[in-house]
């Protein structure tokens, strides 16, 4: 469980308190409902992390709603997007071992995650990852309901495959650029788990070491 959870039952408890005592108990049922939903909403399941080399694992829950290519500053890159509504876990985890190489945040709109345009207008933090011999981005975008992504690392720190990284505060999308060589394991319409689900491998290590930090200055994310 999300320590957030248990903030926003106790608020709720508390008016449910209050409510039931000014008007009536039947009223104090729906603060009650709402906290029993955050309780659920911030769940943090614990997950089996595939321990193949190579692997990109999902950073989180939802469904996949795009996997096209994409060329940033003449680079190509293999696109995934995943969509989480307000029924899936909203925990991020990293989708490769390595270390953060930069985390840039962006403020902007709250766009229906479901649109195209909200990767680039929405709110959202960008973080570069660097390891297993590969460069990968992948983005928090909030939605509509998001008003908040939470992001608990620091560039230079290191993270393993599948670790906890932030969440993001209700519906959301989460996108991972990826090198367009990787064997792509998803589809349009998949249903994956953060940390758990394999979205590709990386076969063989590339020597891209200093690419993502000239990736960053010339704009990539």
């Amino acid at each position: 469980m999300v320590r957030d959870g248990y903030y926003y039952a106790l608020g709720l408890a508390v008016a449910a308190v209050l409510l039931g005592w000014l008007a009536g108990w039947p009223w104090a049922l729906i603060p009650v409902a709402l906290a029993v939903f955050f309780l659920w909403f911030f769940r943090d399941p614990e997950r089996v992390i595939p321990p193949a080399e190579g692997a990109v694992v999902s950073p989180a829950d939802g469904k996949v709603t795009d996997v096209s290519p994409a060329t940033v500053n003449g680079v190509r890159w293999t696109r995934i997007s995943i969509f989480l509504n307000v029924f899936d876990v909203h925990v991020n985890r990293s989708p490769i071992s390595g270390v953060i190489r930069d985390v840039r945040y962006q403020r902007g709109k709250f766009m229906n995650a479901m649109n195209p345009a909200c990767a680039e207008e929405n709110e959202q933090n960008s973080v570069t990852v660097e390891g297993e011999g590969q460069i990968l981005i992948f983005k928090q975008i909030a939605g509509l309901l998001a008003r908040r992504i939470v992001f608990t690392k620091q560039t230079g720190e290191r993270v393993a495959r599948g670790e906890r990284v932030g969440l993001i505060k209700f519906g959301s999308r989460t996108d991972v650029l990826l090198d367009a060589t990787a064997d792509v394991q998803i589809k349009i319409g998949d249903r994956v788990k953060g940390g758990s689900t394999v979205l590709a491998y990386f076969y063989g290590n590339k020597n891209l070491v200093g690419v993502a930090e000239e990736q960053t200055l010339q704009g990539v994310l």
